[in-house]
């Protein structure tokens, strides 16, 4: 008996279900135009979750780049405004060797410091000329950007030592230059002198250089040659020796340039619990050797990924509460349309009541409408939202990612938005007076 009541149950609401589609489907533009707000809104949350997961990417890429133990200090121009300006600047040689020096041996948390050297110059091999980026630096620059050399190596200590022309290149510069060629031990041009190219950086995403980005650069077109040749031979800098070494003590090399100055200083530090304490040591040591010149900036990519993950919670905030408000109109849409589709059908409903339905199952019926609705929404605001943000990555070239949560999150809430909002009409429906409704005209 229960089993064949159970059947008469599922069979009512099949029966239910097919009446709720033919319905819509014999009201076509009514129930094309009563989706629309679902549609655009579950598209508006699809472009939103894959814009702001794009940029959460990006920006965790850009932190793994500069590296999340890693304080770096730039060098930086002075306005002079003043004469105790001027005199602060005159006073200050910039950024330089001894300043490393001088943070090694005073922080305790400081591992190892990765000096930069940067100038732009001619490059050429056989008839390419280019203009490229030339970086001096130290061994342990890969380490210190988790950079991976994809083809040879990288250069080593006894390469610092002896003022060696050898070289590492990008992947951009090796695309430039030698296209299908293996460019390990090729000579090339950088200025005036030839070096030998004994490594290729792996490639990197393109990111912008400016300093709000954490003063990040395009790692594919850099060249990288040992800070001594640069300074030696390229730029004929004096070099000194003395025993009490510092910091090149930690890399053995014997030897330390006074009086050069450096574009930038990355320091690696132990761990990232004395990041603040290390940047503000930093900041105080620099202060003093500087004279208060003003002439450094100091960047903190723990710091920096913080401040971008709080602006990309406000900014998803906005585009959330625009996607929502998209939603709750399309729900009030819905709902507003059923109202008045109640009231065209109400003689329709006298007569399912007059035959044996329910109220249930007319409460039912125009459920499952309102579902319908929602959920053809909600996938149609899924395709179109793929499309919308494939024209954002294509026209705006912002980094967009969509993710399986997102889709889910987006249909979810459609289903939710139909409950929510059909729920009222399809009350109203079912407490019609059959009678009255008979009545109607």
């Amino acid at each position: 008996m229960f089993k064949f009541q159970f059947l008469v149950i599922d069979m009512r609401n099949f029966e239910t279900i097919l009446i709720s589609l033919n319905e819509l489907k014999a009201n076509k533009l009514r129930t094309a135009l009563t989706m629309l707000g679902i549609v655009f809104g579950v598209a508006s949350v699809i472009a939103m979750l894959s814009i702001g997961e794009g940029a959460r990417q990006e920006t965790i890429e850009q932190i793994e780049l500069l590296g999340s133990n890693n304080i770096i200090v730039k060098q930086k121009v002075t306005p002079l405004t003043g004469s105790e300006t001027k005199q602060k600047v005159t006073a200050s040689v910039g950024l330089n060797l001894k300043d490393a020096n001088a943070i090694s041996s005073i922080n305790p948390f400081v591992k190892f410091i990765t000096p930069q050297r940067e100038s732009v110059t001619k490059l050429s091999y056989k008839s390419e000329i280019i203009d490229a980026s030339i970086i001096g630096t130290t061994v342990n620059f890969p380490s210190t950007f988790n950079s991976r050399v994809n083809e040879g190596v990288f250069f080593q200590e006894h390469h610092l030592k002896n003022y060696s022309n050898v070289c590492v290149i990008g992947a951009g510069i090796k695309n430039q230059l030698f296209r299908f060629e293996d460019p390990l031990h090729k000579k090339i041009k950088i200025g005036k002198l030839w070096f030998d190219v004994i490594g290729v950086i792996e490639p990197k995403a393109l990111i912008s250089s400016n300093t709000n980005s954490g003063g990040l650069r395009n790692f594919n077109d850099d060249i990288y040659i040992p800070i001594t040749t640069m300074m030696y031979k390229m730029e004929k800098y004096s070099l000194g020796f003395t025993n009490n070494v510092g910091w090149w003590d930690r890399v053995n090399y014997g030897t330390v340039i006074d009086r050069s100055t450096v574009n930038q200083l990355t320091i690696k530090v132990t761990d990232d619990i004395h990041i603040a304490e290390s940047a503000n040591l930093i900041r105080r040591i620099l202060e003093r050797r500087h004279y208060g010149a003003n002439d450094f900036e100091i960047i903190v990519p723990e710091q920096l990924l913080d401040q971008k993950q709080k602006t990309q919670r406000i900014f998803n905030i906005v585009m959330g509460a625009i996607a929502g408000i998209s939603l709750l109109v399309g729900g009030i849409g819905i709902m507003n349309i059923m109202l008045a589709n109640i009231l065209e059908r109400t003689r329709e409903i006298g007569i399912r009541r007059a035959v044996g339905a329910r109220g249930k199952d007319i409460l039912n019926q125009f459920m499952y409408e309102a579902l319908t609705i929602s959920l053809l929404g909600g996938l149609l605001g899924i395709i179109i939202g793929f499309i919308l943000t494939s024209a954002i990555t294509s026209y705006a070239e912002w980094r967009t990612i969509i993710t399986p949560t997102s889709v889910v999150l987006a249909f979810f809430v459609s289903a939710i938005i139909g409950l929510i909002f059909g729920i009222y009409p399809a009350k109203k429906a079912a407490s019609k007076d059959p009678i009255e409704s008979l009545r109607y005209e």
